[in-house]
């Protein structure tokens, strides 16, 4: 049986001066996503997360932050798994592929490893500087392409080709993107992730921070099934309903532009067998196409 961490009630919300953001004014809950693009966990709970999203909207206030869950391979240790060696982190990936159903391609840790995420942390507060939403579009895009298609995001011809793959109509400005990779202020943006990070005891990835406009906060480490999320923030803001339900397979992934099978599963409740048929047969009619483990509407890109 799958166990979970313990929920952590903390006895106030912590000091917004030091995390250096309120919550806007008026919202009844703010959740901080702290991630990395590089943990496996982060990925196997996008189904949970995006479900989230998806059903409460514009309701739902967020903000992402980066947890540099790699500095390099000298200075890393995971007692816990027994990874102190890239190598040694393949059977972790194939772990949370086989508890999860996400699929994970474990071979960039033997055939071409990443030295470190905080490049591709760091790319994601880059690209933040072009708002929220590209951000946003950014970190996914940079999960899928490691946890997927085996790519490097180490490597900064990686991460600014990513960058070059997002969808047009996002209006990604590359030049700036690539200036921005090197600006002080992506790297300073990144280090009070890092602050925030310490300050609030984040000891694993992927954690969400519940907290009210008052009163105490919710404290979530490590993987967690939707029904979990969804008691947490019904417990800390009771009055806080979902602004729309998911009913349409097809309506979904072109919200998402790209989806895993898995990600379709949770937000209709089926299972993985029943929505595989239920896309390839999309694929089948023409609306749908699929690319290696992703899915996406006909005609759109990567």
């Amino acid at each position: 049986m799958q166990t979970y961490p313990p929920i952590a009630s903390l006895e106030k919300s912590p000091d917004p001066q030091t995390l250096g953001q309120n919550s806007p004014p008026g919202a009844p809950l703010e959740i901080i996503y702290y991630t990395d693009p590089l943990c496996s966990w982060s990925w196997a709970v996008e189904p949970q997360w995006r479900r989230l999203r998806y059903e409460f909207g514009d309701r739902l206030v967020y903000r992402y932050s980066m947890g540099g869950l790699l500095r390099d391979w000298e200075q890393f240790s995971d007692p816990l798994n027994d990874i102190s060696r890239p190598v040694q982190m393949g059977p972790v990936w194939i772990q949370v592929r086989h508890l999860t159903g996400m699929p994970i391609n474990e071979g960039i840790w033997v055939k071409n490893p990443p030295t470190s995420s905080y490049p591709a942390c760091i790319a994601v507060k880059a690209a933040s500087q072009q708002g929220p939403d590209i951000g946003e579009s950014y970190l996914r895009r940079l999960r899928e392409a490691v946890m997927l298609e085996g790519r490097n995001i180490a490597q900064r011809e990686v991460l600014l080709e990513l960058g070059a793959e997002l969808n047009p109509e996002l209006g990604f400005d590359g030049d700036r993107f690539e200036r921005d990779l090197d600006h002080p202020d992506s790297m300073e943006a990144f280090r009070q992730d890092l602050k925030e990070m310490r300050y609030c005891g984040i000891a694993r990835f992927p954690s969400i921070m519940l907290r009210p406009n008052s009163g105490r906060s919710l404290l979530m480490m490590g993987y967690r099934p939707y029904s979990v999320l969804r008691e947490a923030i019904t417990h800390i803001a009771p009055d806080l309903e979902p602004q729309r339900s998911i009913t349409d397979a097809i309506a979904y992934l072109t919200h998402w532009e790209t989806i895993t099978v898995p990600e379709v599963a949770v937000a209709l409740n089926l299972n993985i067998e029943a929505t595989t048929i239920l896309l390839d047969e999309a694929v089948n009619r023409g609306q749908v196409e699929k690319a290696g483990f992703l899915y996406r509407k006909t005609g759109g890109g990567t």
